[in-house]
């Protein structure tokens, strides 16, 4: 099968490359997709897509003409490719499902630390020479509450680790694991009872209709002043503008972020030399109480070997006339 993958980065490409065990041809090209750069897929079968790339109705139809037919995505959110319209036009999508829930919760934790230990404040004062401590100070994690919203793959794995810290678990899910109940002695509460509850909130859902903003003006009012904010799952599950306004203010203490709710255009770019045009983004980045990293949750070598083997596995099943474990329909 004559594959084009989108969004190529020289790090990723020896992973995949070792999944796909010269099976298939495959181009690469830096690109992202959008109504662009859709005709570079003229005569590819199957185009594999990450989490910045644009699958919306207008990129699906011109690809459509083109002679694609499957699509591919490298992650396990697809919130960029317009679901039904891709059922309709006549497409094949898989994800990459939990391709390592670890990666994305130990970066989580790292987060967690960093902020509350002001590890980036304390190792940018030492490049200056200057060792005080005024700054510096954070919070035992152990015996504090943890709101842990979406107890999924990610969820299970930052439950175990938390638990590990001594924290008091409090979660929120459509669909309660009773077995962390009996293991970690979790609490299942409202979203709401979490946000007025809880020391540290970490979010671990996917971006849809109904989580979209799910973090807005009326939860942040009801959190604690010193509460902080973790969020590894997706930027516009946060409305940012509202979060901006409790953060300036000191009703929330701190928020750690590996995601935000416009990242196309600058995340996985170097913007050094340009710098950057979204003025809130910029506000964000100025705060004190912020720490944002560049979605790079994924980025372990598991990470990246079980992403690459996911993706050809779904290739593969194409290939051979069969339907893949993770398509995103019957």
């Amino acid at each position: 099968m004559k594959i084009l993958l989108y969004s190529a980065k020289n790090f990723e490409i020896p992973f995949l490359e070792r999944a796909n065990k010269k099976e298939h041809k495959i181009a690469y090209t830096r690109d992202a997709l959008d109504s662009e750069t859709a005709i570079q897929a003229v005569g590819f079968e199957a185009i594999v897509l990450f989490s910045g790339d644009d699958a919306s109705l207008i990129v699906l139809e011109k690809l459509w003409e083109l002679g694609v037919r499957y699509i591919a995505l490298r992650s396990a959110g697809y919130n960029n490719v317009q679901i039904e319209a891709a059922k309709r036009i006549g497409f094949k999508v898989a994800n990459a499902p939990d391709y390592s829930p670890y990666a994305i919760a130990e970066h989580a934790v790292a987060l967690l630390l960093a902020l509350n230990r002001k590890v980036v404040l304390a190792a940018n004062q030492g490049q200056a020479y200057d060792f005080t401590q005024d700054k510096l100070i954070g919070f035992d994690l152990n015996e504090k509450t943890i709101g842990i919203i979406g107890t999924g793959g990610i969820g299970k794995v930052m439950i175990k680790i938390m638990a590990g810290f001594g924290c008091k678990i409090l979660a929120h899910d459509l669909y309660p694991d009773n077995s962390l109940v009996d293991k970690y002695g979790v609490t299942y509460k409202t979203f709401r009872e979490i946000c007025s509850e809880a020391n540290i909130i970490s979010l671990h859902i996917p971006l849809t209709q109904d989580t979209h903003y799910l973090i807005d003006k009326t939860l942040l009012d009801l959190m604690k002043k010193d509460v902080l904010l973790v969020n590894t799952a997706r930027g516009a599950v946060v409305k940012t503008k509202d979060l901006i306004k409790h953060l300036e203010t000191n009703t929330a203490a701190g928020y750690a972020t590996d995601v935000y709710e416009t990242e196309k255009g600058v995340f996985f770019l170097d913007n050094s030399k340009t710098g950057i045009q979204d003025s809130q983004l910029q506000k964000l980045l100025s705060l004190p109480n912020v720490l944002l990293t560049p979605h790079q949750g994924y980025l372990t070598k598991e990470a990246l070997t079980n992403i690459g083997e996911i993706t050809f596995y779904n290739i593969d099943c194409w290939a051979m006339g069969k339907k893949s474990s993770n398509e995103l329909w019957d």
